[in-house]
């Protein structure tokens, strides 16, 4: 076969760091606004982008040629350097080490993308630990509650 045929998309989602209520609805816009831009960036797609005041969801595709873990460490790093070097907020703000990554077949990502964009309304009923500990239950990653929080 003389190409690379792919279609990698990818649930994503991880918090402030401990879980800070510090993404106000101003920043959110911005915020979004240049995580999208570090993806275009790095030659991916952002496909959705929603989350609360305490973390964020994102659905991308990436090529093979990408690497996750060098990719969300820009998204984190790059996106906390510019809400500090802007005081976007009034205290210094990072990302909690660590993400959850769930892949997302096309016939589900109708269905997650939608579930992204109505994170706000998604969280009237549900907090942000019991959707994580959900997502991971559902996706049956194993883990253990105490290295989870």
């Amino acid at each position: 076969m003389a190409g690379t045929y792919s279609n990698l998309n990818f649930h994503v989602v991880f918090s402030t760091k401990n879980r800070d209520s510090i993404i106000t609805s101003k920043l959110e816009a911005e915020l979004n606004r240049y995580i999208g831009g570090i993806i275009q960036g790095e030659g991916a797609l952002l496909l959705k982008i929603g989350g609360t005041e305490n973390h964020v969801h994102l659905v991308i595709k990436l090529k093979p040629r990408h690497s996750i873990p060098d990719i969300l460490k820009r998204i984190k790093a790059n996106s906390s350097k510019w809400i500090n070097d802007h005081q976007k907020i009034d205290v210094p703000f990072s990302w909690q080490s660590g993400y959850g990554i769930f892949s997302v077949s096309e016939s589900q990502l109708p269905h997650v993308l939608e579930y992204v964009a109505n994170q706000k309304k998604h969280h009237h009923n549900k907090t942000f630990k019991e959707e994580f500990v959900q997502l991971l239950e559902k996706h049956e990653i194993e883990y253990e509650n105490e290295y989870v929080w």
